[in-house]
This record gives C-alpha cells, sequence and structure tokens, in this order.
C-alpha cells in the first residue's frame, strides 16, 4: 500500500472494524499500534507496512480498554473523531492515554481544522509515502503531533483567513444556493447595503474575485456542502 511525500511529518510542537495483526508479548521500548481503521484494505497495509518494523509491534483491541492496549492509535477520519468525543466524556484515571492518528482522503481545510480542535495527535494522507506514515507513528509515540508541510500551510491560511462571522456565514449559505442580494436580504431580514457589505467581506476573506469563484473555495474548504455548485 502506497500511502505522497508531503511532510506530514512538521512534527507541530513538540467505521469502526478493529483490523489488528494478533497480539504479541510487549517488548520495552517498542511501540504499540493499534490499527483500528474501518476500511479493511487501509487497514492490511497499514499493518503490512508498521508490522516489519523492529521498533513497532501491533497491538489487538480489547473490550472496553482501548485506550490502554496501545501507545498510537490509527483510526479513519469519523471513528477518530467519535473516538475522541467519547474519550472526552469518559472518566479519567490518570493513566497515559493513546495518541491519535488519522489515516483519511479527506484534505479540505475545514476538516483537517475540526479534527486538530477535537484534540487529535496527527493526520496523515492515504496517498502519503510510507516513510512519512512510520515518522508520524513514532513522532506521535514521543508525545508530539505530526503534520505535514502542505497540511500545516492549509491550516495556517485557514486560520489566517477564514474567520467568517455568523451572519457572513449565514450570507455565504444563500450565496451557496444561487440567491440574489435582494433574496439573501429578504430572507435574513437585513438590508440590501448590509448583504452587500458581507458579501465583500467574504470576497476578502477568501480570496475570491467573484461569487461564484466564492462558493468554489467556500466548497473546496468545505464551508458549504458539495452540492452547492450544481446550483451555479
Amino acid at each position: 500500500m502506497r500511502l505522497d511525500t508531503r511532510n506530514w511529518s512538521h512534527a507541530a510542537h513538540g467505521g469502526n472494524s478493529m483490523a489488528a495483526a494478533g497480539a504479541v508479548d510487549n517488548h520495552e521500548g517498542k511501540v504499540r499500534v493499534l490499527i483500528a481503521h474501518s476500511d479493511a484494505i487501509v487497514s492490511a497495509g497499514l499493518a503490512a507496512l508498521l508490522g516489519v518494523e523492529c521498533d513497532m509491534q501491533l497491538a489487538a483491541p480489547m473490550p472496553e480498554a482501548l485506550p490502554a492496549t496501545a501507545d498510537v492509535i490509527i483510526l479513519d477520519y469519523k471513528g477518530a473523531l467519535e473516538y475522541m468525543r467519547q474519550r472526552a466524556n469518559a472518566p479519567q484515571h490518570g493513566e497515559p492515554q493513546a495518541r491519535v492518528l488519522i489515516v483519511t482522503q479527506m484534505e479540505r481545510e475545514w476538516e483537517v481544522r475540526t479534527a486538530m480542535m477535537a484534540g487529535i495527535h496527527g493526520y496523515l494522507l492515504q496517498n502519503c509515502a510510507a516513510d512519512q506514515l512510520l515518522t508520524a507513528v513514532r513522532t506521535l509515540s514521543r508525545g508530539m503531533r505530526y503534520l505535514s508541510a502542505d497540511l500545516s500551510r492549509c491550516v495556517a491560511d485557514s486560520f489566517t483567513r477564514i474567520n467568517l462571522t455568523s451572519r457572513e456565514t449565514d450570507v455565504l449559505q444563500l450565496l451557496a444556493q444561487g440567491q440574489c442580494n435582494k433574496s439573501i436580504a429578504r430572507e435574513l431580514g437585513i438590508g440590501v447595503g448590509t448583504v452587500k457589505t458581507h458579501v465583500k467581506g467574504l470576497f476578502d476573506k477568501l480570496g475570491a474575485t467573484a461569487r461564484t469563484h466564492a462558493v468554489v473555495l467556500a466548497t473546496r474548504r468545505g464551508l458549504v456542502g458539495e452540492g452547492a455548485m450544481s446550483r451555479h
């Protein structure tokens, strides 16, 4: 499995089917990795790549004790967010918690930001290079975070340029539906001039030059649904 040489390794600062090779006795110094990705083919590829590394061992999942079974857990996007939600709501007993690595095809800014805000420790694209996967796992095992250079720039750009107000978000959703300024004004109960001000603000923050361009960029960043463009 070839997981793009777009180094998520920028060690920043510092589903549900459980696929794992059978448990083996833990040897001191080895990184225990639990593969819990929902895609069986991806899981098999991850196991093949990680299983041959002398400093790693694949751990088998244990019911009701997932955090204690590994140093690093590899999950798909949705599975990872659900796991982090459950972990946040679970009682804490002071034991070390596993670091969570997402391996996914989802690469839009909004998706990466959402994962980071949920507390995910590492994020990899499925087309990354095998050595990038190994670097990510080792980086997480040392208590650091891992994000590729490209994704780091993507997220940094998102945080600096995409900070929409709630009203701008409302206008953007209606803009994506193909509504004109008058329709948007009527829908939101505001003046046409105010709508124009919000549209200009959207252009500035998205780096757009026209309404359709704004929707394209917003869709690419996950700020509006994929179906928006079909109406333009």
